[in-house]
């Protein structure tokens, strides 16, 4: 029972995360894609910096930062009751943090794939910037949005470090399935720790082979 409310509960943080970071990548990737600001590099090794900062690093500044003792986390109790450490609301915070590149990467691509041209091709027939991005951008861009989505899910669904730091280890709240696994081999439970170890390596070749598979095509269309 326990194995299968950390599948369930780690369903839901991937695809509360996946939806989040498609709301707040989309303007971010669109604003790298676009922009010839002179902190864009800043911002763009701020935004990668998950990929090769060490999890726990950024796990434990997570912490420290929605723990109730600084301001985020002080508000986050007055205004629920509720700390944010060691809950799955700062699980959710602290994914998104996380896979943030992989969702700001793969659009800001996207979208530097469409080009200007089109973009002012739109704009010269009375489109908005708004009605531009909508009409032209984003479906030139589908491909980049659903590599997006499926990376951000599932580099959510293997997480460790960073949720270990936040969440800890709550079964029914906050053990998620990379958790379970780390449990299941402390208690010499081998049979669970195969089986869920077993799904996650399937889960990420179907998922590797799609983005590979969907890539191969938009290239091949030219899209």
């Amino acid at each position: 029972m326990t194995i299968w409310s950390s599948v369930w509960l780690t369903l839901q943080l991937a695809g509360i995360t996946t939806a989040l970071l498609l709301v707040t990548a989309m303007p971010l990737a669109w604003w790298l894609a676009v922009t010839n600001a002179r902190i864009r590099p800043a911002v763009e090794a701020l935004t990668a910096m998950p990929l090769v900062l060490p999890p726990t690093v950024l796990g434990f500044y997570l912490l420290i930062l929605m723990s109730p003792g600084n301001p985020i986390g002080a508000f986050w109790v007055t205004l629920t009751g509720e700390s944010l450490t060691f809950s799955f609301s700062g699980l959710v915070i602290a994914s998104v943090f996380y896979s943030l590149p992989f969702a700001v990467q793969p659009l800001q691509g996207a979208f530097q794939s469409v080009g200007q041209g089109m973009m002012e091709a739109a704009a010269t027939l009375g489109a908005s910037r708004w009605d531009a991005f909508r009409s032209v951008a984003l479906p030139l861009s589908r491909r980049g949005v659903l590599t997006a989505a499926v990376l951000s899910f599932a580099h959510t669904v293997g997480e460790f470090g960073v949720v270990l730091m936040v969440g800890g280890n709550i079964p029914g709240r906050t053990r998620l399935i990379s958790i379970e696994i780390y449990s299941a081999v402390e208690t010499l439970d081998y049979a669970s720790a195969h089986l869920l170890s077993g799904g996650l390596l399937a889960f990420s070749f179907i998922v590797l082979t799609v983005v590979y598979v969907m890539n191969g095509r938009g290239v091949r269309a030219g899209v």
